[in-house]
């Protein structure tokens, strides 16, 4: 395993597990403005039908979206969607993070020596694997964070009001609506962060530019979240305007793709490029120097306890 050496005990698939769950709430209770900010400007210039949204405001880059949402909308209004968005990465990111070391030893068949092939692997599993899990939590946080928060014209009152209205009025398939996307979404955004930062970490110790420290995780990190925003951000705006749209206004995301690039062009699926970097690349940072520190907290407990003198 890249960063431990052979006298540290290794941390438990269960450790891992519940690590990566706990360190992605993290990350998202610091970064999910920009969060917001990005999802708003990747739905602006869609036509949105029936549906009620804030699409209708215009924003202009990231700190015009977040200061326009707190000026029309209140502070509050920056965190449309949390509930929603700690319930998907408790989780979303257990199984495509915390599962990633072991899927990937499954392919490699415990060798330590991992091809790119054999990460890419294990990152595609993972990420999809982590849709099937959690995708109606996806679809709930970006409804909240597309609609306005004050007046009437809400779409939903609460997170368990909106499960309920989807259900009733898109049925059981609502709930997974944008399942196709968000699984080639994810597993392209798992490769790009996982295998990114893997590489990246065993490049930096292997060369001894750096030791598995916090200098260490922070720089594979921020090269993750720069290498999958590149990579991810084209699908990532079709997967925001396929789960945000209203019933029958798109048949499926290849037709929401290609009308975006009909009406809107190719820039289309470069909106909110700038608060999806700032936002991969901040959260990357926090949740995997959060994460490698808690493998070893939560390591060094379970030796504790298992062995106390």
């Amino acid at each position: 395993m890249v960063g431990f050496k052979a006298t540290d005990v290794p941390p438990t698939a269960t450790v891992k597990f519940l690590g990566a769950g706990t360190a992605a709430c993290i990350a998202d209770l610091i970064t999910f403005p920009l969060d917001t900010a990005k999802v708003r400007l990747q739905i602006q210039g869609e036509s949105q039908g029936s549906v009620r949204t804030a699409a209708s405001t215009q924003y202009r880059g990231v700190l015009g979206t977040i200061l326009t949402m707190v000026r029309t909308e209140g502070p509050c209004s920056l965190y449309n969607g949390l509930v929603a968005g700690l319930q998907r990465q408790m989780s979303f990111a257990s199984v495509r993070i915390g599962l990633y070391d072991s899927v990937k030893q499954f392919y490699t068949k415990g060798s330590e020596h991992a091809s790119i092939g054999s990460r890419l692997l294990a990152g595609s599993t993972t990420g999809a694997l982590a849709v099937a899990v959690a995708q109606p939590t996806d679809v709930v946080k970006v409804r909240f964070q597309a609609q306005a928060r004050a007046g009437a014209s809400r779409r939903y009152q609460s997170t368990i009001d909106a499960y309920k209205t989807i259900a009733r009025e898109e049925g059981f398939r609502g709930l997974w609506k944008g399942t196709s996307p968000n699984v080639a979404r994810n597993a392209i955004v798992n490769c790009a962060e996982l295998v990114t930062y893997d590489l990246i970490k065993d490049a930096l110790l292997k060369a001894n530019l750096m030791t598995d420290d916090l200098p260490c995780h922070f720089t594979s990190a921020f090269g993750a979240g720069f290498c999958t925003t590149v990579i991810a951000s084209p699908v990532d705006v079709v997967k925001t305007r396929y789960m945000n749209s209203a019933l029958g206004q798109y048949s499926s995301a290849g037709h929401c793709a290609l009308t975006m690039l009909q009406k809107e062009g190719p820039q289309a699926f470069y909106k909110g490029f700038m608060p999806s970097f700032l936002r991969l690349g901040s959260w990357n940072v926090v949740m995997f120097v959060t994460y490698e520190q808690l493998k070893r907290a939560l390591t060094t407990a379970c030796t504790y306890r298992e062995a106390p003198f």
